[in-house]
């Protein structure tokens, strides 16, 4: 192409809009997935949160860890103006405790914890079946979930996995160390 023709081929393309934004900033691998949400079945991709610190977790309504959804709820609300997106993800994988649709999960998060944290449709988190974003976090990680509420941090690039067990709940100290650093991070 004559360089001549460049900027009245860029001017064309403004007159449309700007370039997409994935050609200035892919979308990581990791987060190239999309799941319907919990409430409206609607599905969202992961890549609305690149550049984001996430936080992700298995969850259960009837589980000895299910408290940890208060504290997982007020730490989104302390951090999520400073890039910290929690992200839920219901499964019924461990001890069949979360047995219910997708629509009394919704009902039982909010109105037992208020949760306003995005939470998605129920997931396979485990073993062969496991939906290929917890493969991938399980491999990036080194470590598949072993009961509910395992939770995944992923850096603001998506290539860095830390795991976290059940038993580290959300203001654990070390894992908040490394959400800090994660966020203090570009």
């Amino acid at each position: 192409m004559p360089l001549s023709l460049f900027p009245a081929l860029a001017l064309a393309l403004g007159a449309f809009g700007a370039l997409p934004a994935a050609a200035a900033a892919a979308c990581p691998p990791l987060l190239d997935h999309a799941f319907a949400s919990l409430q409206g079945q609607k599905n969202q991709s992961l890549c609305q949160w690149q550049g984001r610190v996430l936080l992700v977790v298995n969850t259960a309504s009837y589980c000895g860890f299910t408290s940890q959804y208060d504290g997982l709820e007020k730490l989104y609300a302390r951090l999520r103006d400073r890039g910290l997106v929690v992200v839920g993800f219901p499964s019924n994988d461990f001890g069949e405790q979360e047995p219910g649709s997708n629509q009394e999960i919704a009902d039982f998060c909010r109105l037992t914890y208020g949760v306003q944290f995005p939470m998605f449709a129920k997931a396979t988190v485990l073993g062969v079946n496991a939906s290929p974003f917890f493969a991938q976090l399980a491999k990036a990680s080194g470590k598949e979930p072993q009961w509910n509420f395992h939770k995944y941090l992923i850096d603001r690039s998506g290539k860095q996995v830390l795991s976290f067990d059940s038993r580290v709940k959300p203001d654990d100290p070390e894992l908040l160390a490394r959400i800090e650093e994660f966020l203090g991070k570009p």
